[in-house]
């Protein structure tokens, strides 16, 4: 993950948002091995915003 110390990782909620989708789409494409690449933290799923963005860039293009 290449997040700034000022700026937080994103939660499933987080991203969410920022695609536009359910937070169940999210669960199941990481289940399925698709979608932007997320990180445990705990017990809590985490996703870096520059990987979010760039992933949504290359499916978008």
């Amino acid at each position: 993950m290449s997040a700034t110390p000022t700026e937080r990782l994103w939660s499933v909620t987080d991203v969410s948002a920022f695609l536009g989708i359910p937070v169940g789409t999210l669960y199941q494409w990481r289940h399925r091995r698709i979608g932007p690449r997320a990180s445990r933290v705990g017990r809590h799923l985490r996703y870096d915003p520059a990987e979010v963005r760039a992933w949504f860039d290359k499916k978008a293009a």
